[in-house]
C-alpha cells in the first residue's frame, strides 16, 4: 500500500483558505461539474445522533467523508459535527490522504454559501446592486456562523455584521473570538437588539441554525435582499417560511439534493412544481444562467453535498504537492 498523507485541522486551514476554497468550487462548476451528478448522502443511526457518509468521485480524485452528527454536543461545549475525510486516487482507488473532517466542513460550507451569494450579488439587476459595505445578518452563533463571517470578508471586507442567537453568552463569545483574532479584529460585528428590525435592514441574511421551524417572518425581508439558509437538512426541518420562498427568486445547491432533503422548500415546491419549474442550481449561478427580478429577494438554500467536500479536499492535497 502506498504511503498515506495525514492532514491535521491546522494544516487543512492553512492550505484551504476561504479564497482558495471559493475559487476551487467556482472553477469546478464552471468547468462542467454538475451538482445533479452527486449521489445521495448515506445516513445511519448513531448513539444520540447520526452517522453520515458522503462519497464522491472525479477523474483524478475520489473520496468519502465519514462524519458523526451529535445535536446535543453544542450545549456541552463540543462540536456538533466530527469526522474524517478519506481521499483516493481515481486511477488506482488506493487511499492517498486522510484529513480532519470537522475543519474541512467548517471551511467548505461557508465557502459554498459565499459562492452562491457572490453570484447572486453579481446577477442583481440595476437598482439592486450591493455596495461595498453591506449589512449582513447572521442567525446562529456556532462554528458555522463565525466561519460564515470569515468567509464573507473575502468579497465584503467592509461589511457590518449583526448576529441573532438563542443564547446571548454564545453570541458574546463569538464576537470576542473575532475581536481577539488579528485577521478579524477590525470587523464590525454586534448582537442584534431588535430581530425584526435587523431582518428588515439587512442586505444579506445568512442562516446557520439547527432550527426546525422558521426563525423570522419572511415578509420582513427587504426587496432585493439576498437570503442564504444552510443550517438544516431533512424535509421536516426548515429555517425560513413559505412567505419568503414564495416571494423570492430561488436557487439551490443541487435540485436532486434539495428535493430529497431541503425542508425550506418542501411545502412550496410540491412534486408538480419540481417537475414544471425547478429552481436553478449552483452551477447555473456560477455560469450566469439565473435571472434576478427587481423588487424580489433572492433566496439560496443548501443542505451540503458530497462533491463540495471532494473539491475542497482535492485542493488541500494538491496544495501540499506543489513545490
Amino acid at each position: 500500500m502506498p504511503s498515506i498523507d495525514f492532514f491535521s485541522a491546522d494544516e487543512v486551514r492553512e492550505l484551504l483558505t476561504f479564497d482558495t476554497a471559493i475559487g476551487a468550487l467556482e472553477s469546478a462548476l464552471a468547468a462542467g461539474l454538475s451538482p445533479e451528478d452527486d449521489g445521495p448522502r448515506l445516513f445511519a443511526d448513531a448513539p444520540d445522533g447520526e452517522f453520515l457518509l458522503m462519497p464522491a468521485q472525479s477523474a483524478k480524485f475520489s473520496g468519502v467523508k465519514a462524519l458523526t452528527i451529535a445535536p446535543s454536543n453544542p450545549d456541552r461545549g463540543l462540536e456538533k459535527i466530527q469526522g474524517l475525510y478519506l481521499l483516493y486516487s481515481s486511477d488506482t482507488l488506493a487511499p492517498i490522504a486522510v484529513m480532519e473532517g470537522s475543519c474541512l466542513t467548517a471551511i467548505r460550507t461557508p465557502s459554498v454559501t459565499l459562492t452562491a451569494i457572490r453570484h447572486l450579488a453579481r446577477l442583481a439587476p440595476e437598482g439592486a446592486r450591493l455596495g461595498s459595505d453591506p449589512r449582513i445578518l447572521l442567525f446562529g452563533a456556532g462554528t458555522q456562523a463565525i466561519e460564515h463571517i470569515r468567509a464573507a470578508l473575502v468579497d465584503f471586507p467592509d461589511a457590518t455584521f449583526e448576529v441573532v442567537g438563542r443564547r446571548p453568552e454564545r453570541v458574546a463569545a463569538m464576537i470576542a473570538e473575532l475581536a481577539a483574532d488579528p485577521a478579524t479584529a477590525h470587523v464590525r460585528v454586534a448582537a442584534a437588539t431588535d430581530d425584526d428590525a435587523a431582518v428588515a435592514a439587512a442586505d444579506i441574511i445568512i442562516l446557520t441554525t439547527t432550527a426546525t421551524s422558521p426563525v423570522f417572518d419572511g415578509s420582513l425581508v427587504a426587496d432585493n435582499a439576498i437570503v442564504a439558509a444552510t443550517g438544516t437538512h431533512g424535509l421536516d426541518a426548515r429555517e425560513v417560511d413559505d412567505t419568503l420562498v414564495s416571494r423570492a427568486d430561488v436557487a439551490v445547491e443541487g435540485r436532486g439534493s434539495a428535493r430529497r432533503e431541503n425542508g425550506n422548500l418542501a411545502t412550496v415546491f410540491d412534486e408538480a412544481k419540481w417537475e414544471s419549474s425547478p429552481p436553478a442550481n449552483l452551477q447555473d449561478l456560477v455560469r450566469g444562467n439565473f435571472t434576478r427580478t427587481l423588487g424580489r429577494p433572492a433566496f439560496y438554500t443548501g443542505v451540503g453535498m458530497s462533491w463540495e467536500d471532494l473539491v475542497c479536499a482535492s485542493a488541500v492535497y494538491t496544495a501540499r504537492q506543489r513545490p
